[in-house]
């Protein structure tokens, strides 16, 4: 019966070796394109999915688009 080994969990093991490692070539690239968003947790409570954010935000870009349509009215003298 073989003897178990202690390892030390902040000690890496000798047979991993990264010396000829390559950093992700993708990760620029998908940080640019990315549109991920984070929204803070009250906000999560109101919009629990993502299809309630976007219901949210398409109503929000109509009612400003409605609001600048609108011209102010002329004061009666």
């Amino acid at each position: 019966m073989k003897k178990a080994v202690k390892i030390d969990a902040d000690e890496m093991r000798a047979e991993y070796d990264f010396s000829k490692g390559v950093r992700n070539p993708y990760a620029a690239k998908f940080a640019k394109g990315s549109n991920l968003v984070l929204i803070e947790p009250e906000l999560f409570k109101a919009f629990p999915s993502e299809e309630a954010v976007n219901d949210a935000l398409r109503i929000l870009l109509k009612a400003g688009a409605q609001a600048m349509r609108t011209k102010p009215q002329k004061k009666a003298s």
